[in-house]
């Protein structure tokens, strides 16, 4: 397959790639927080994605920032991948990012330019080589790019029904979809490009929400040690500006933004640094609501109490 692609050179195994058992080991971990706990195979979310993948000719977790869908994709492609992480690829999707860098293209070195053969190609020729196992294509931010233009001509048959399908790419040469590929991506469902992803994929891919979870932030906490009636405040403003997102997507905060939070020092850190401007901007032509987050969060740390007597009575002024 990979032969045909560039004429005169010698056929590649997925370690020449890069990707097989001996490759070096590259950062490729797909969640925000390298440092996050690994999440077991046997999870009943990466097993609904597992199960999935077997069906469908991808998965797409789609849900607003904070809601661990990169978290899912990379432990639902090291389950499907044996825990290889040689057999898995990790791709972001930007603006600016188009088919010669996804799938082929020229390009620019201290030479000149040469061609290029994108993610996409190398992980399916990789794939096709080694079809006793599974290689999974994590694609994160996918609504960000427009995916009808990356993809190409393999959009049609990254479809289950199409794969092994023959069809031809840019250059000329015929290749097919390996069956033992599978993709997995995330989106933001807010994004100006969902439309799109949704045109493109609703029959090829399964699509699955992620949201703001309560009990998940709360075991996070949990697990963080938090004081529990600090817990319980953080949960109460969790679930009021949640509320507001019903109505306002741009106010859903996922419970990852609270992944780190201990204590009174670190929530602090979190509102000053990240949370305040998703409610500044969320709600920027509605001052009042934004006042009232704004108060509400801080509402959730203890006020010092007034020092009283043993009587129960205020504490004496001290003596001038």
């Amino acid at each position: 397959m990979l032969e045909k692609l560039i004429p005169n050179v010698r056929t590649l195994t997925a370690d020449d790639l890069g990707l097989g058992a001996t490759a070096k080991a590259e950062i490729s971990h797909a969640s925000s927080a390298p440092d996050a706990p690994v999440i077991p195979g046997d999870h009943p979310r990466v097993q609904e994605i597992a199960r999935l993948a077997g069906i469908y000719g991808g998965v797409i977790l789609t849900g607003p920032p904070g809601t661990s869908k990169s978290f899912f994709a990379h432990a639902a492609a090291l389950a499907l991948a044996g825990g290889e992480k040689a057999r898995c690829a990790f791709v972001q999707f930007h603006a600016s990012y188009q088919y010669e860098d996804f799938m082929l293209g020229f390009a620019p070195t201290p030479r000149g330019f040469e061609f290029k053969v994108g993610p996409f190609l190398r992980l399916a020729a990789a794939a096709h080589l080694d079809r006793g196992n599974t290689y999974v294509l994590v694609i994160d931010e996918l609504s960000r790019a427009d995916v009808g233009r990356v993809f190409g001509e393999a959009l049609t048959y990254v479809d289950r029904s199409k794969r092994e399908l023959r069809f031809t790419i840019a250059n000329g040469i015929e290749i097919w979809v390996p069956s033992n590929l599978v993709i997995l991506a995330t989106m933001n469902p807010f994004d100006r490009g969902v439309d799109d992803v949704d045109a493109a994929f609703e029959r090829r891919f399964a699509k699955i929400s992620m949201d703001p979870d309560r009990g998940v932030l709360e075991e996070m906490l949990d697990d963080n040690g938090m004081e529990e009636e600090l817990k319980a405040g953080v949960i109460r403003w969790f679930g009021r500006i949640n509320g507001h997102a019903r109505k306002n997507p741009a106010a859903s905060v996922g419970h990852a933004y609270f992944s780190n939070a201990t204590d009174e020092a670190s929530l602090r850190d979190i509102w000053e640094y990240q949370l305040k401007y998703l409610v500044q901007r969320a709600f920027r032509r509605d001052e009042s609501t934004r006042a009232d987050l704004e108060t509400a969060w801080t509402h959730i740390f203890p006020t010092p109490e007034l020092a009283t007597a043993p009587t129960g009575q205020p504490s004496p002024e001290p003596p001038k």
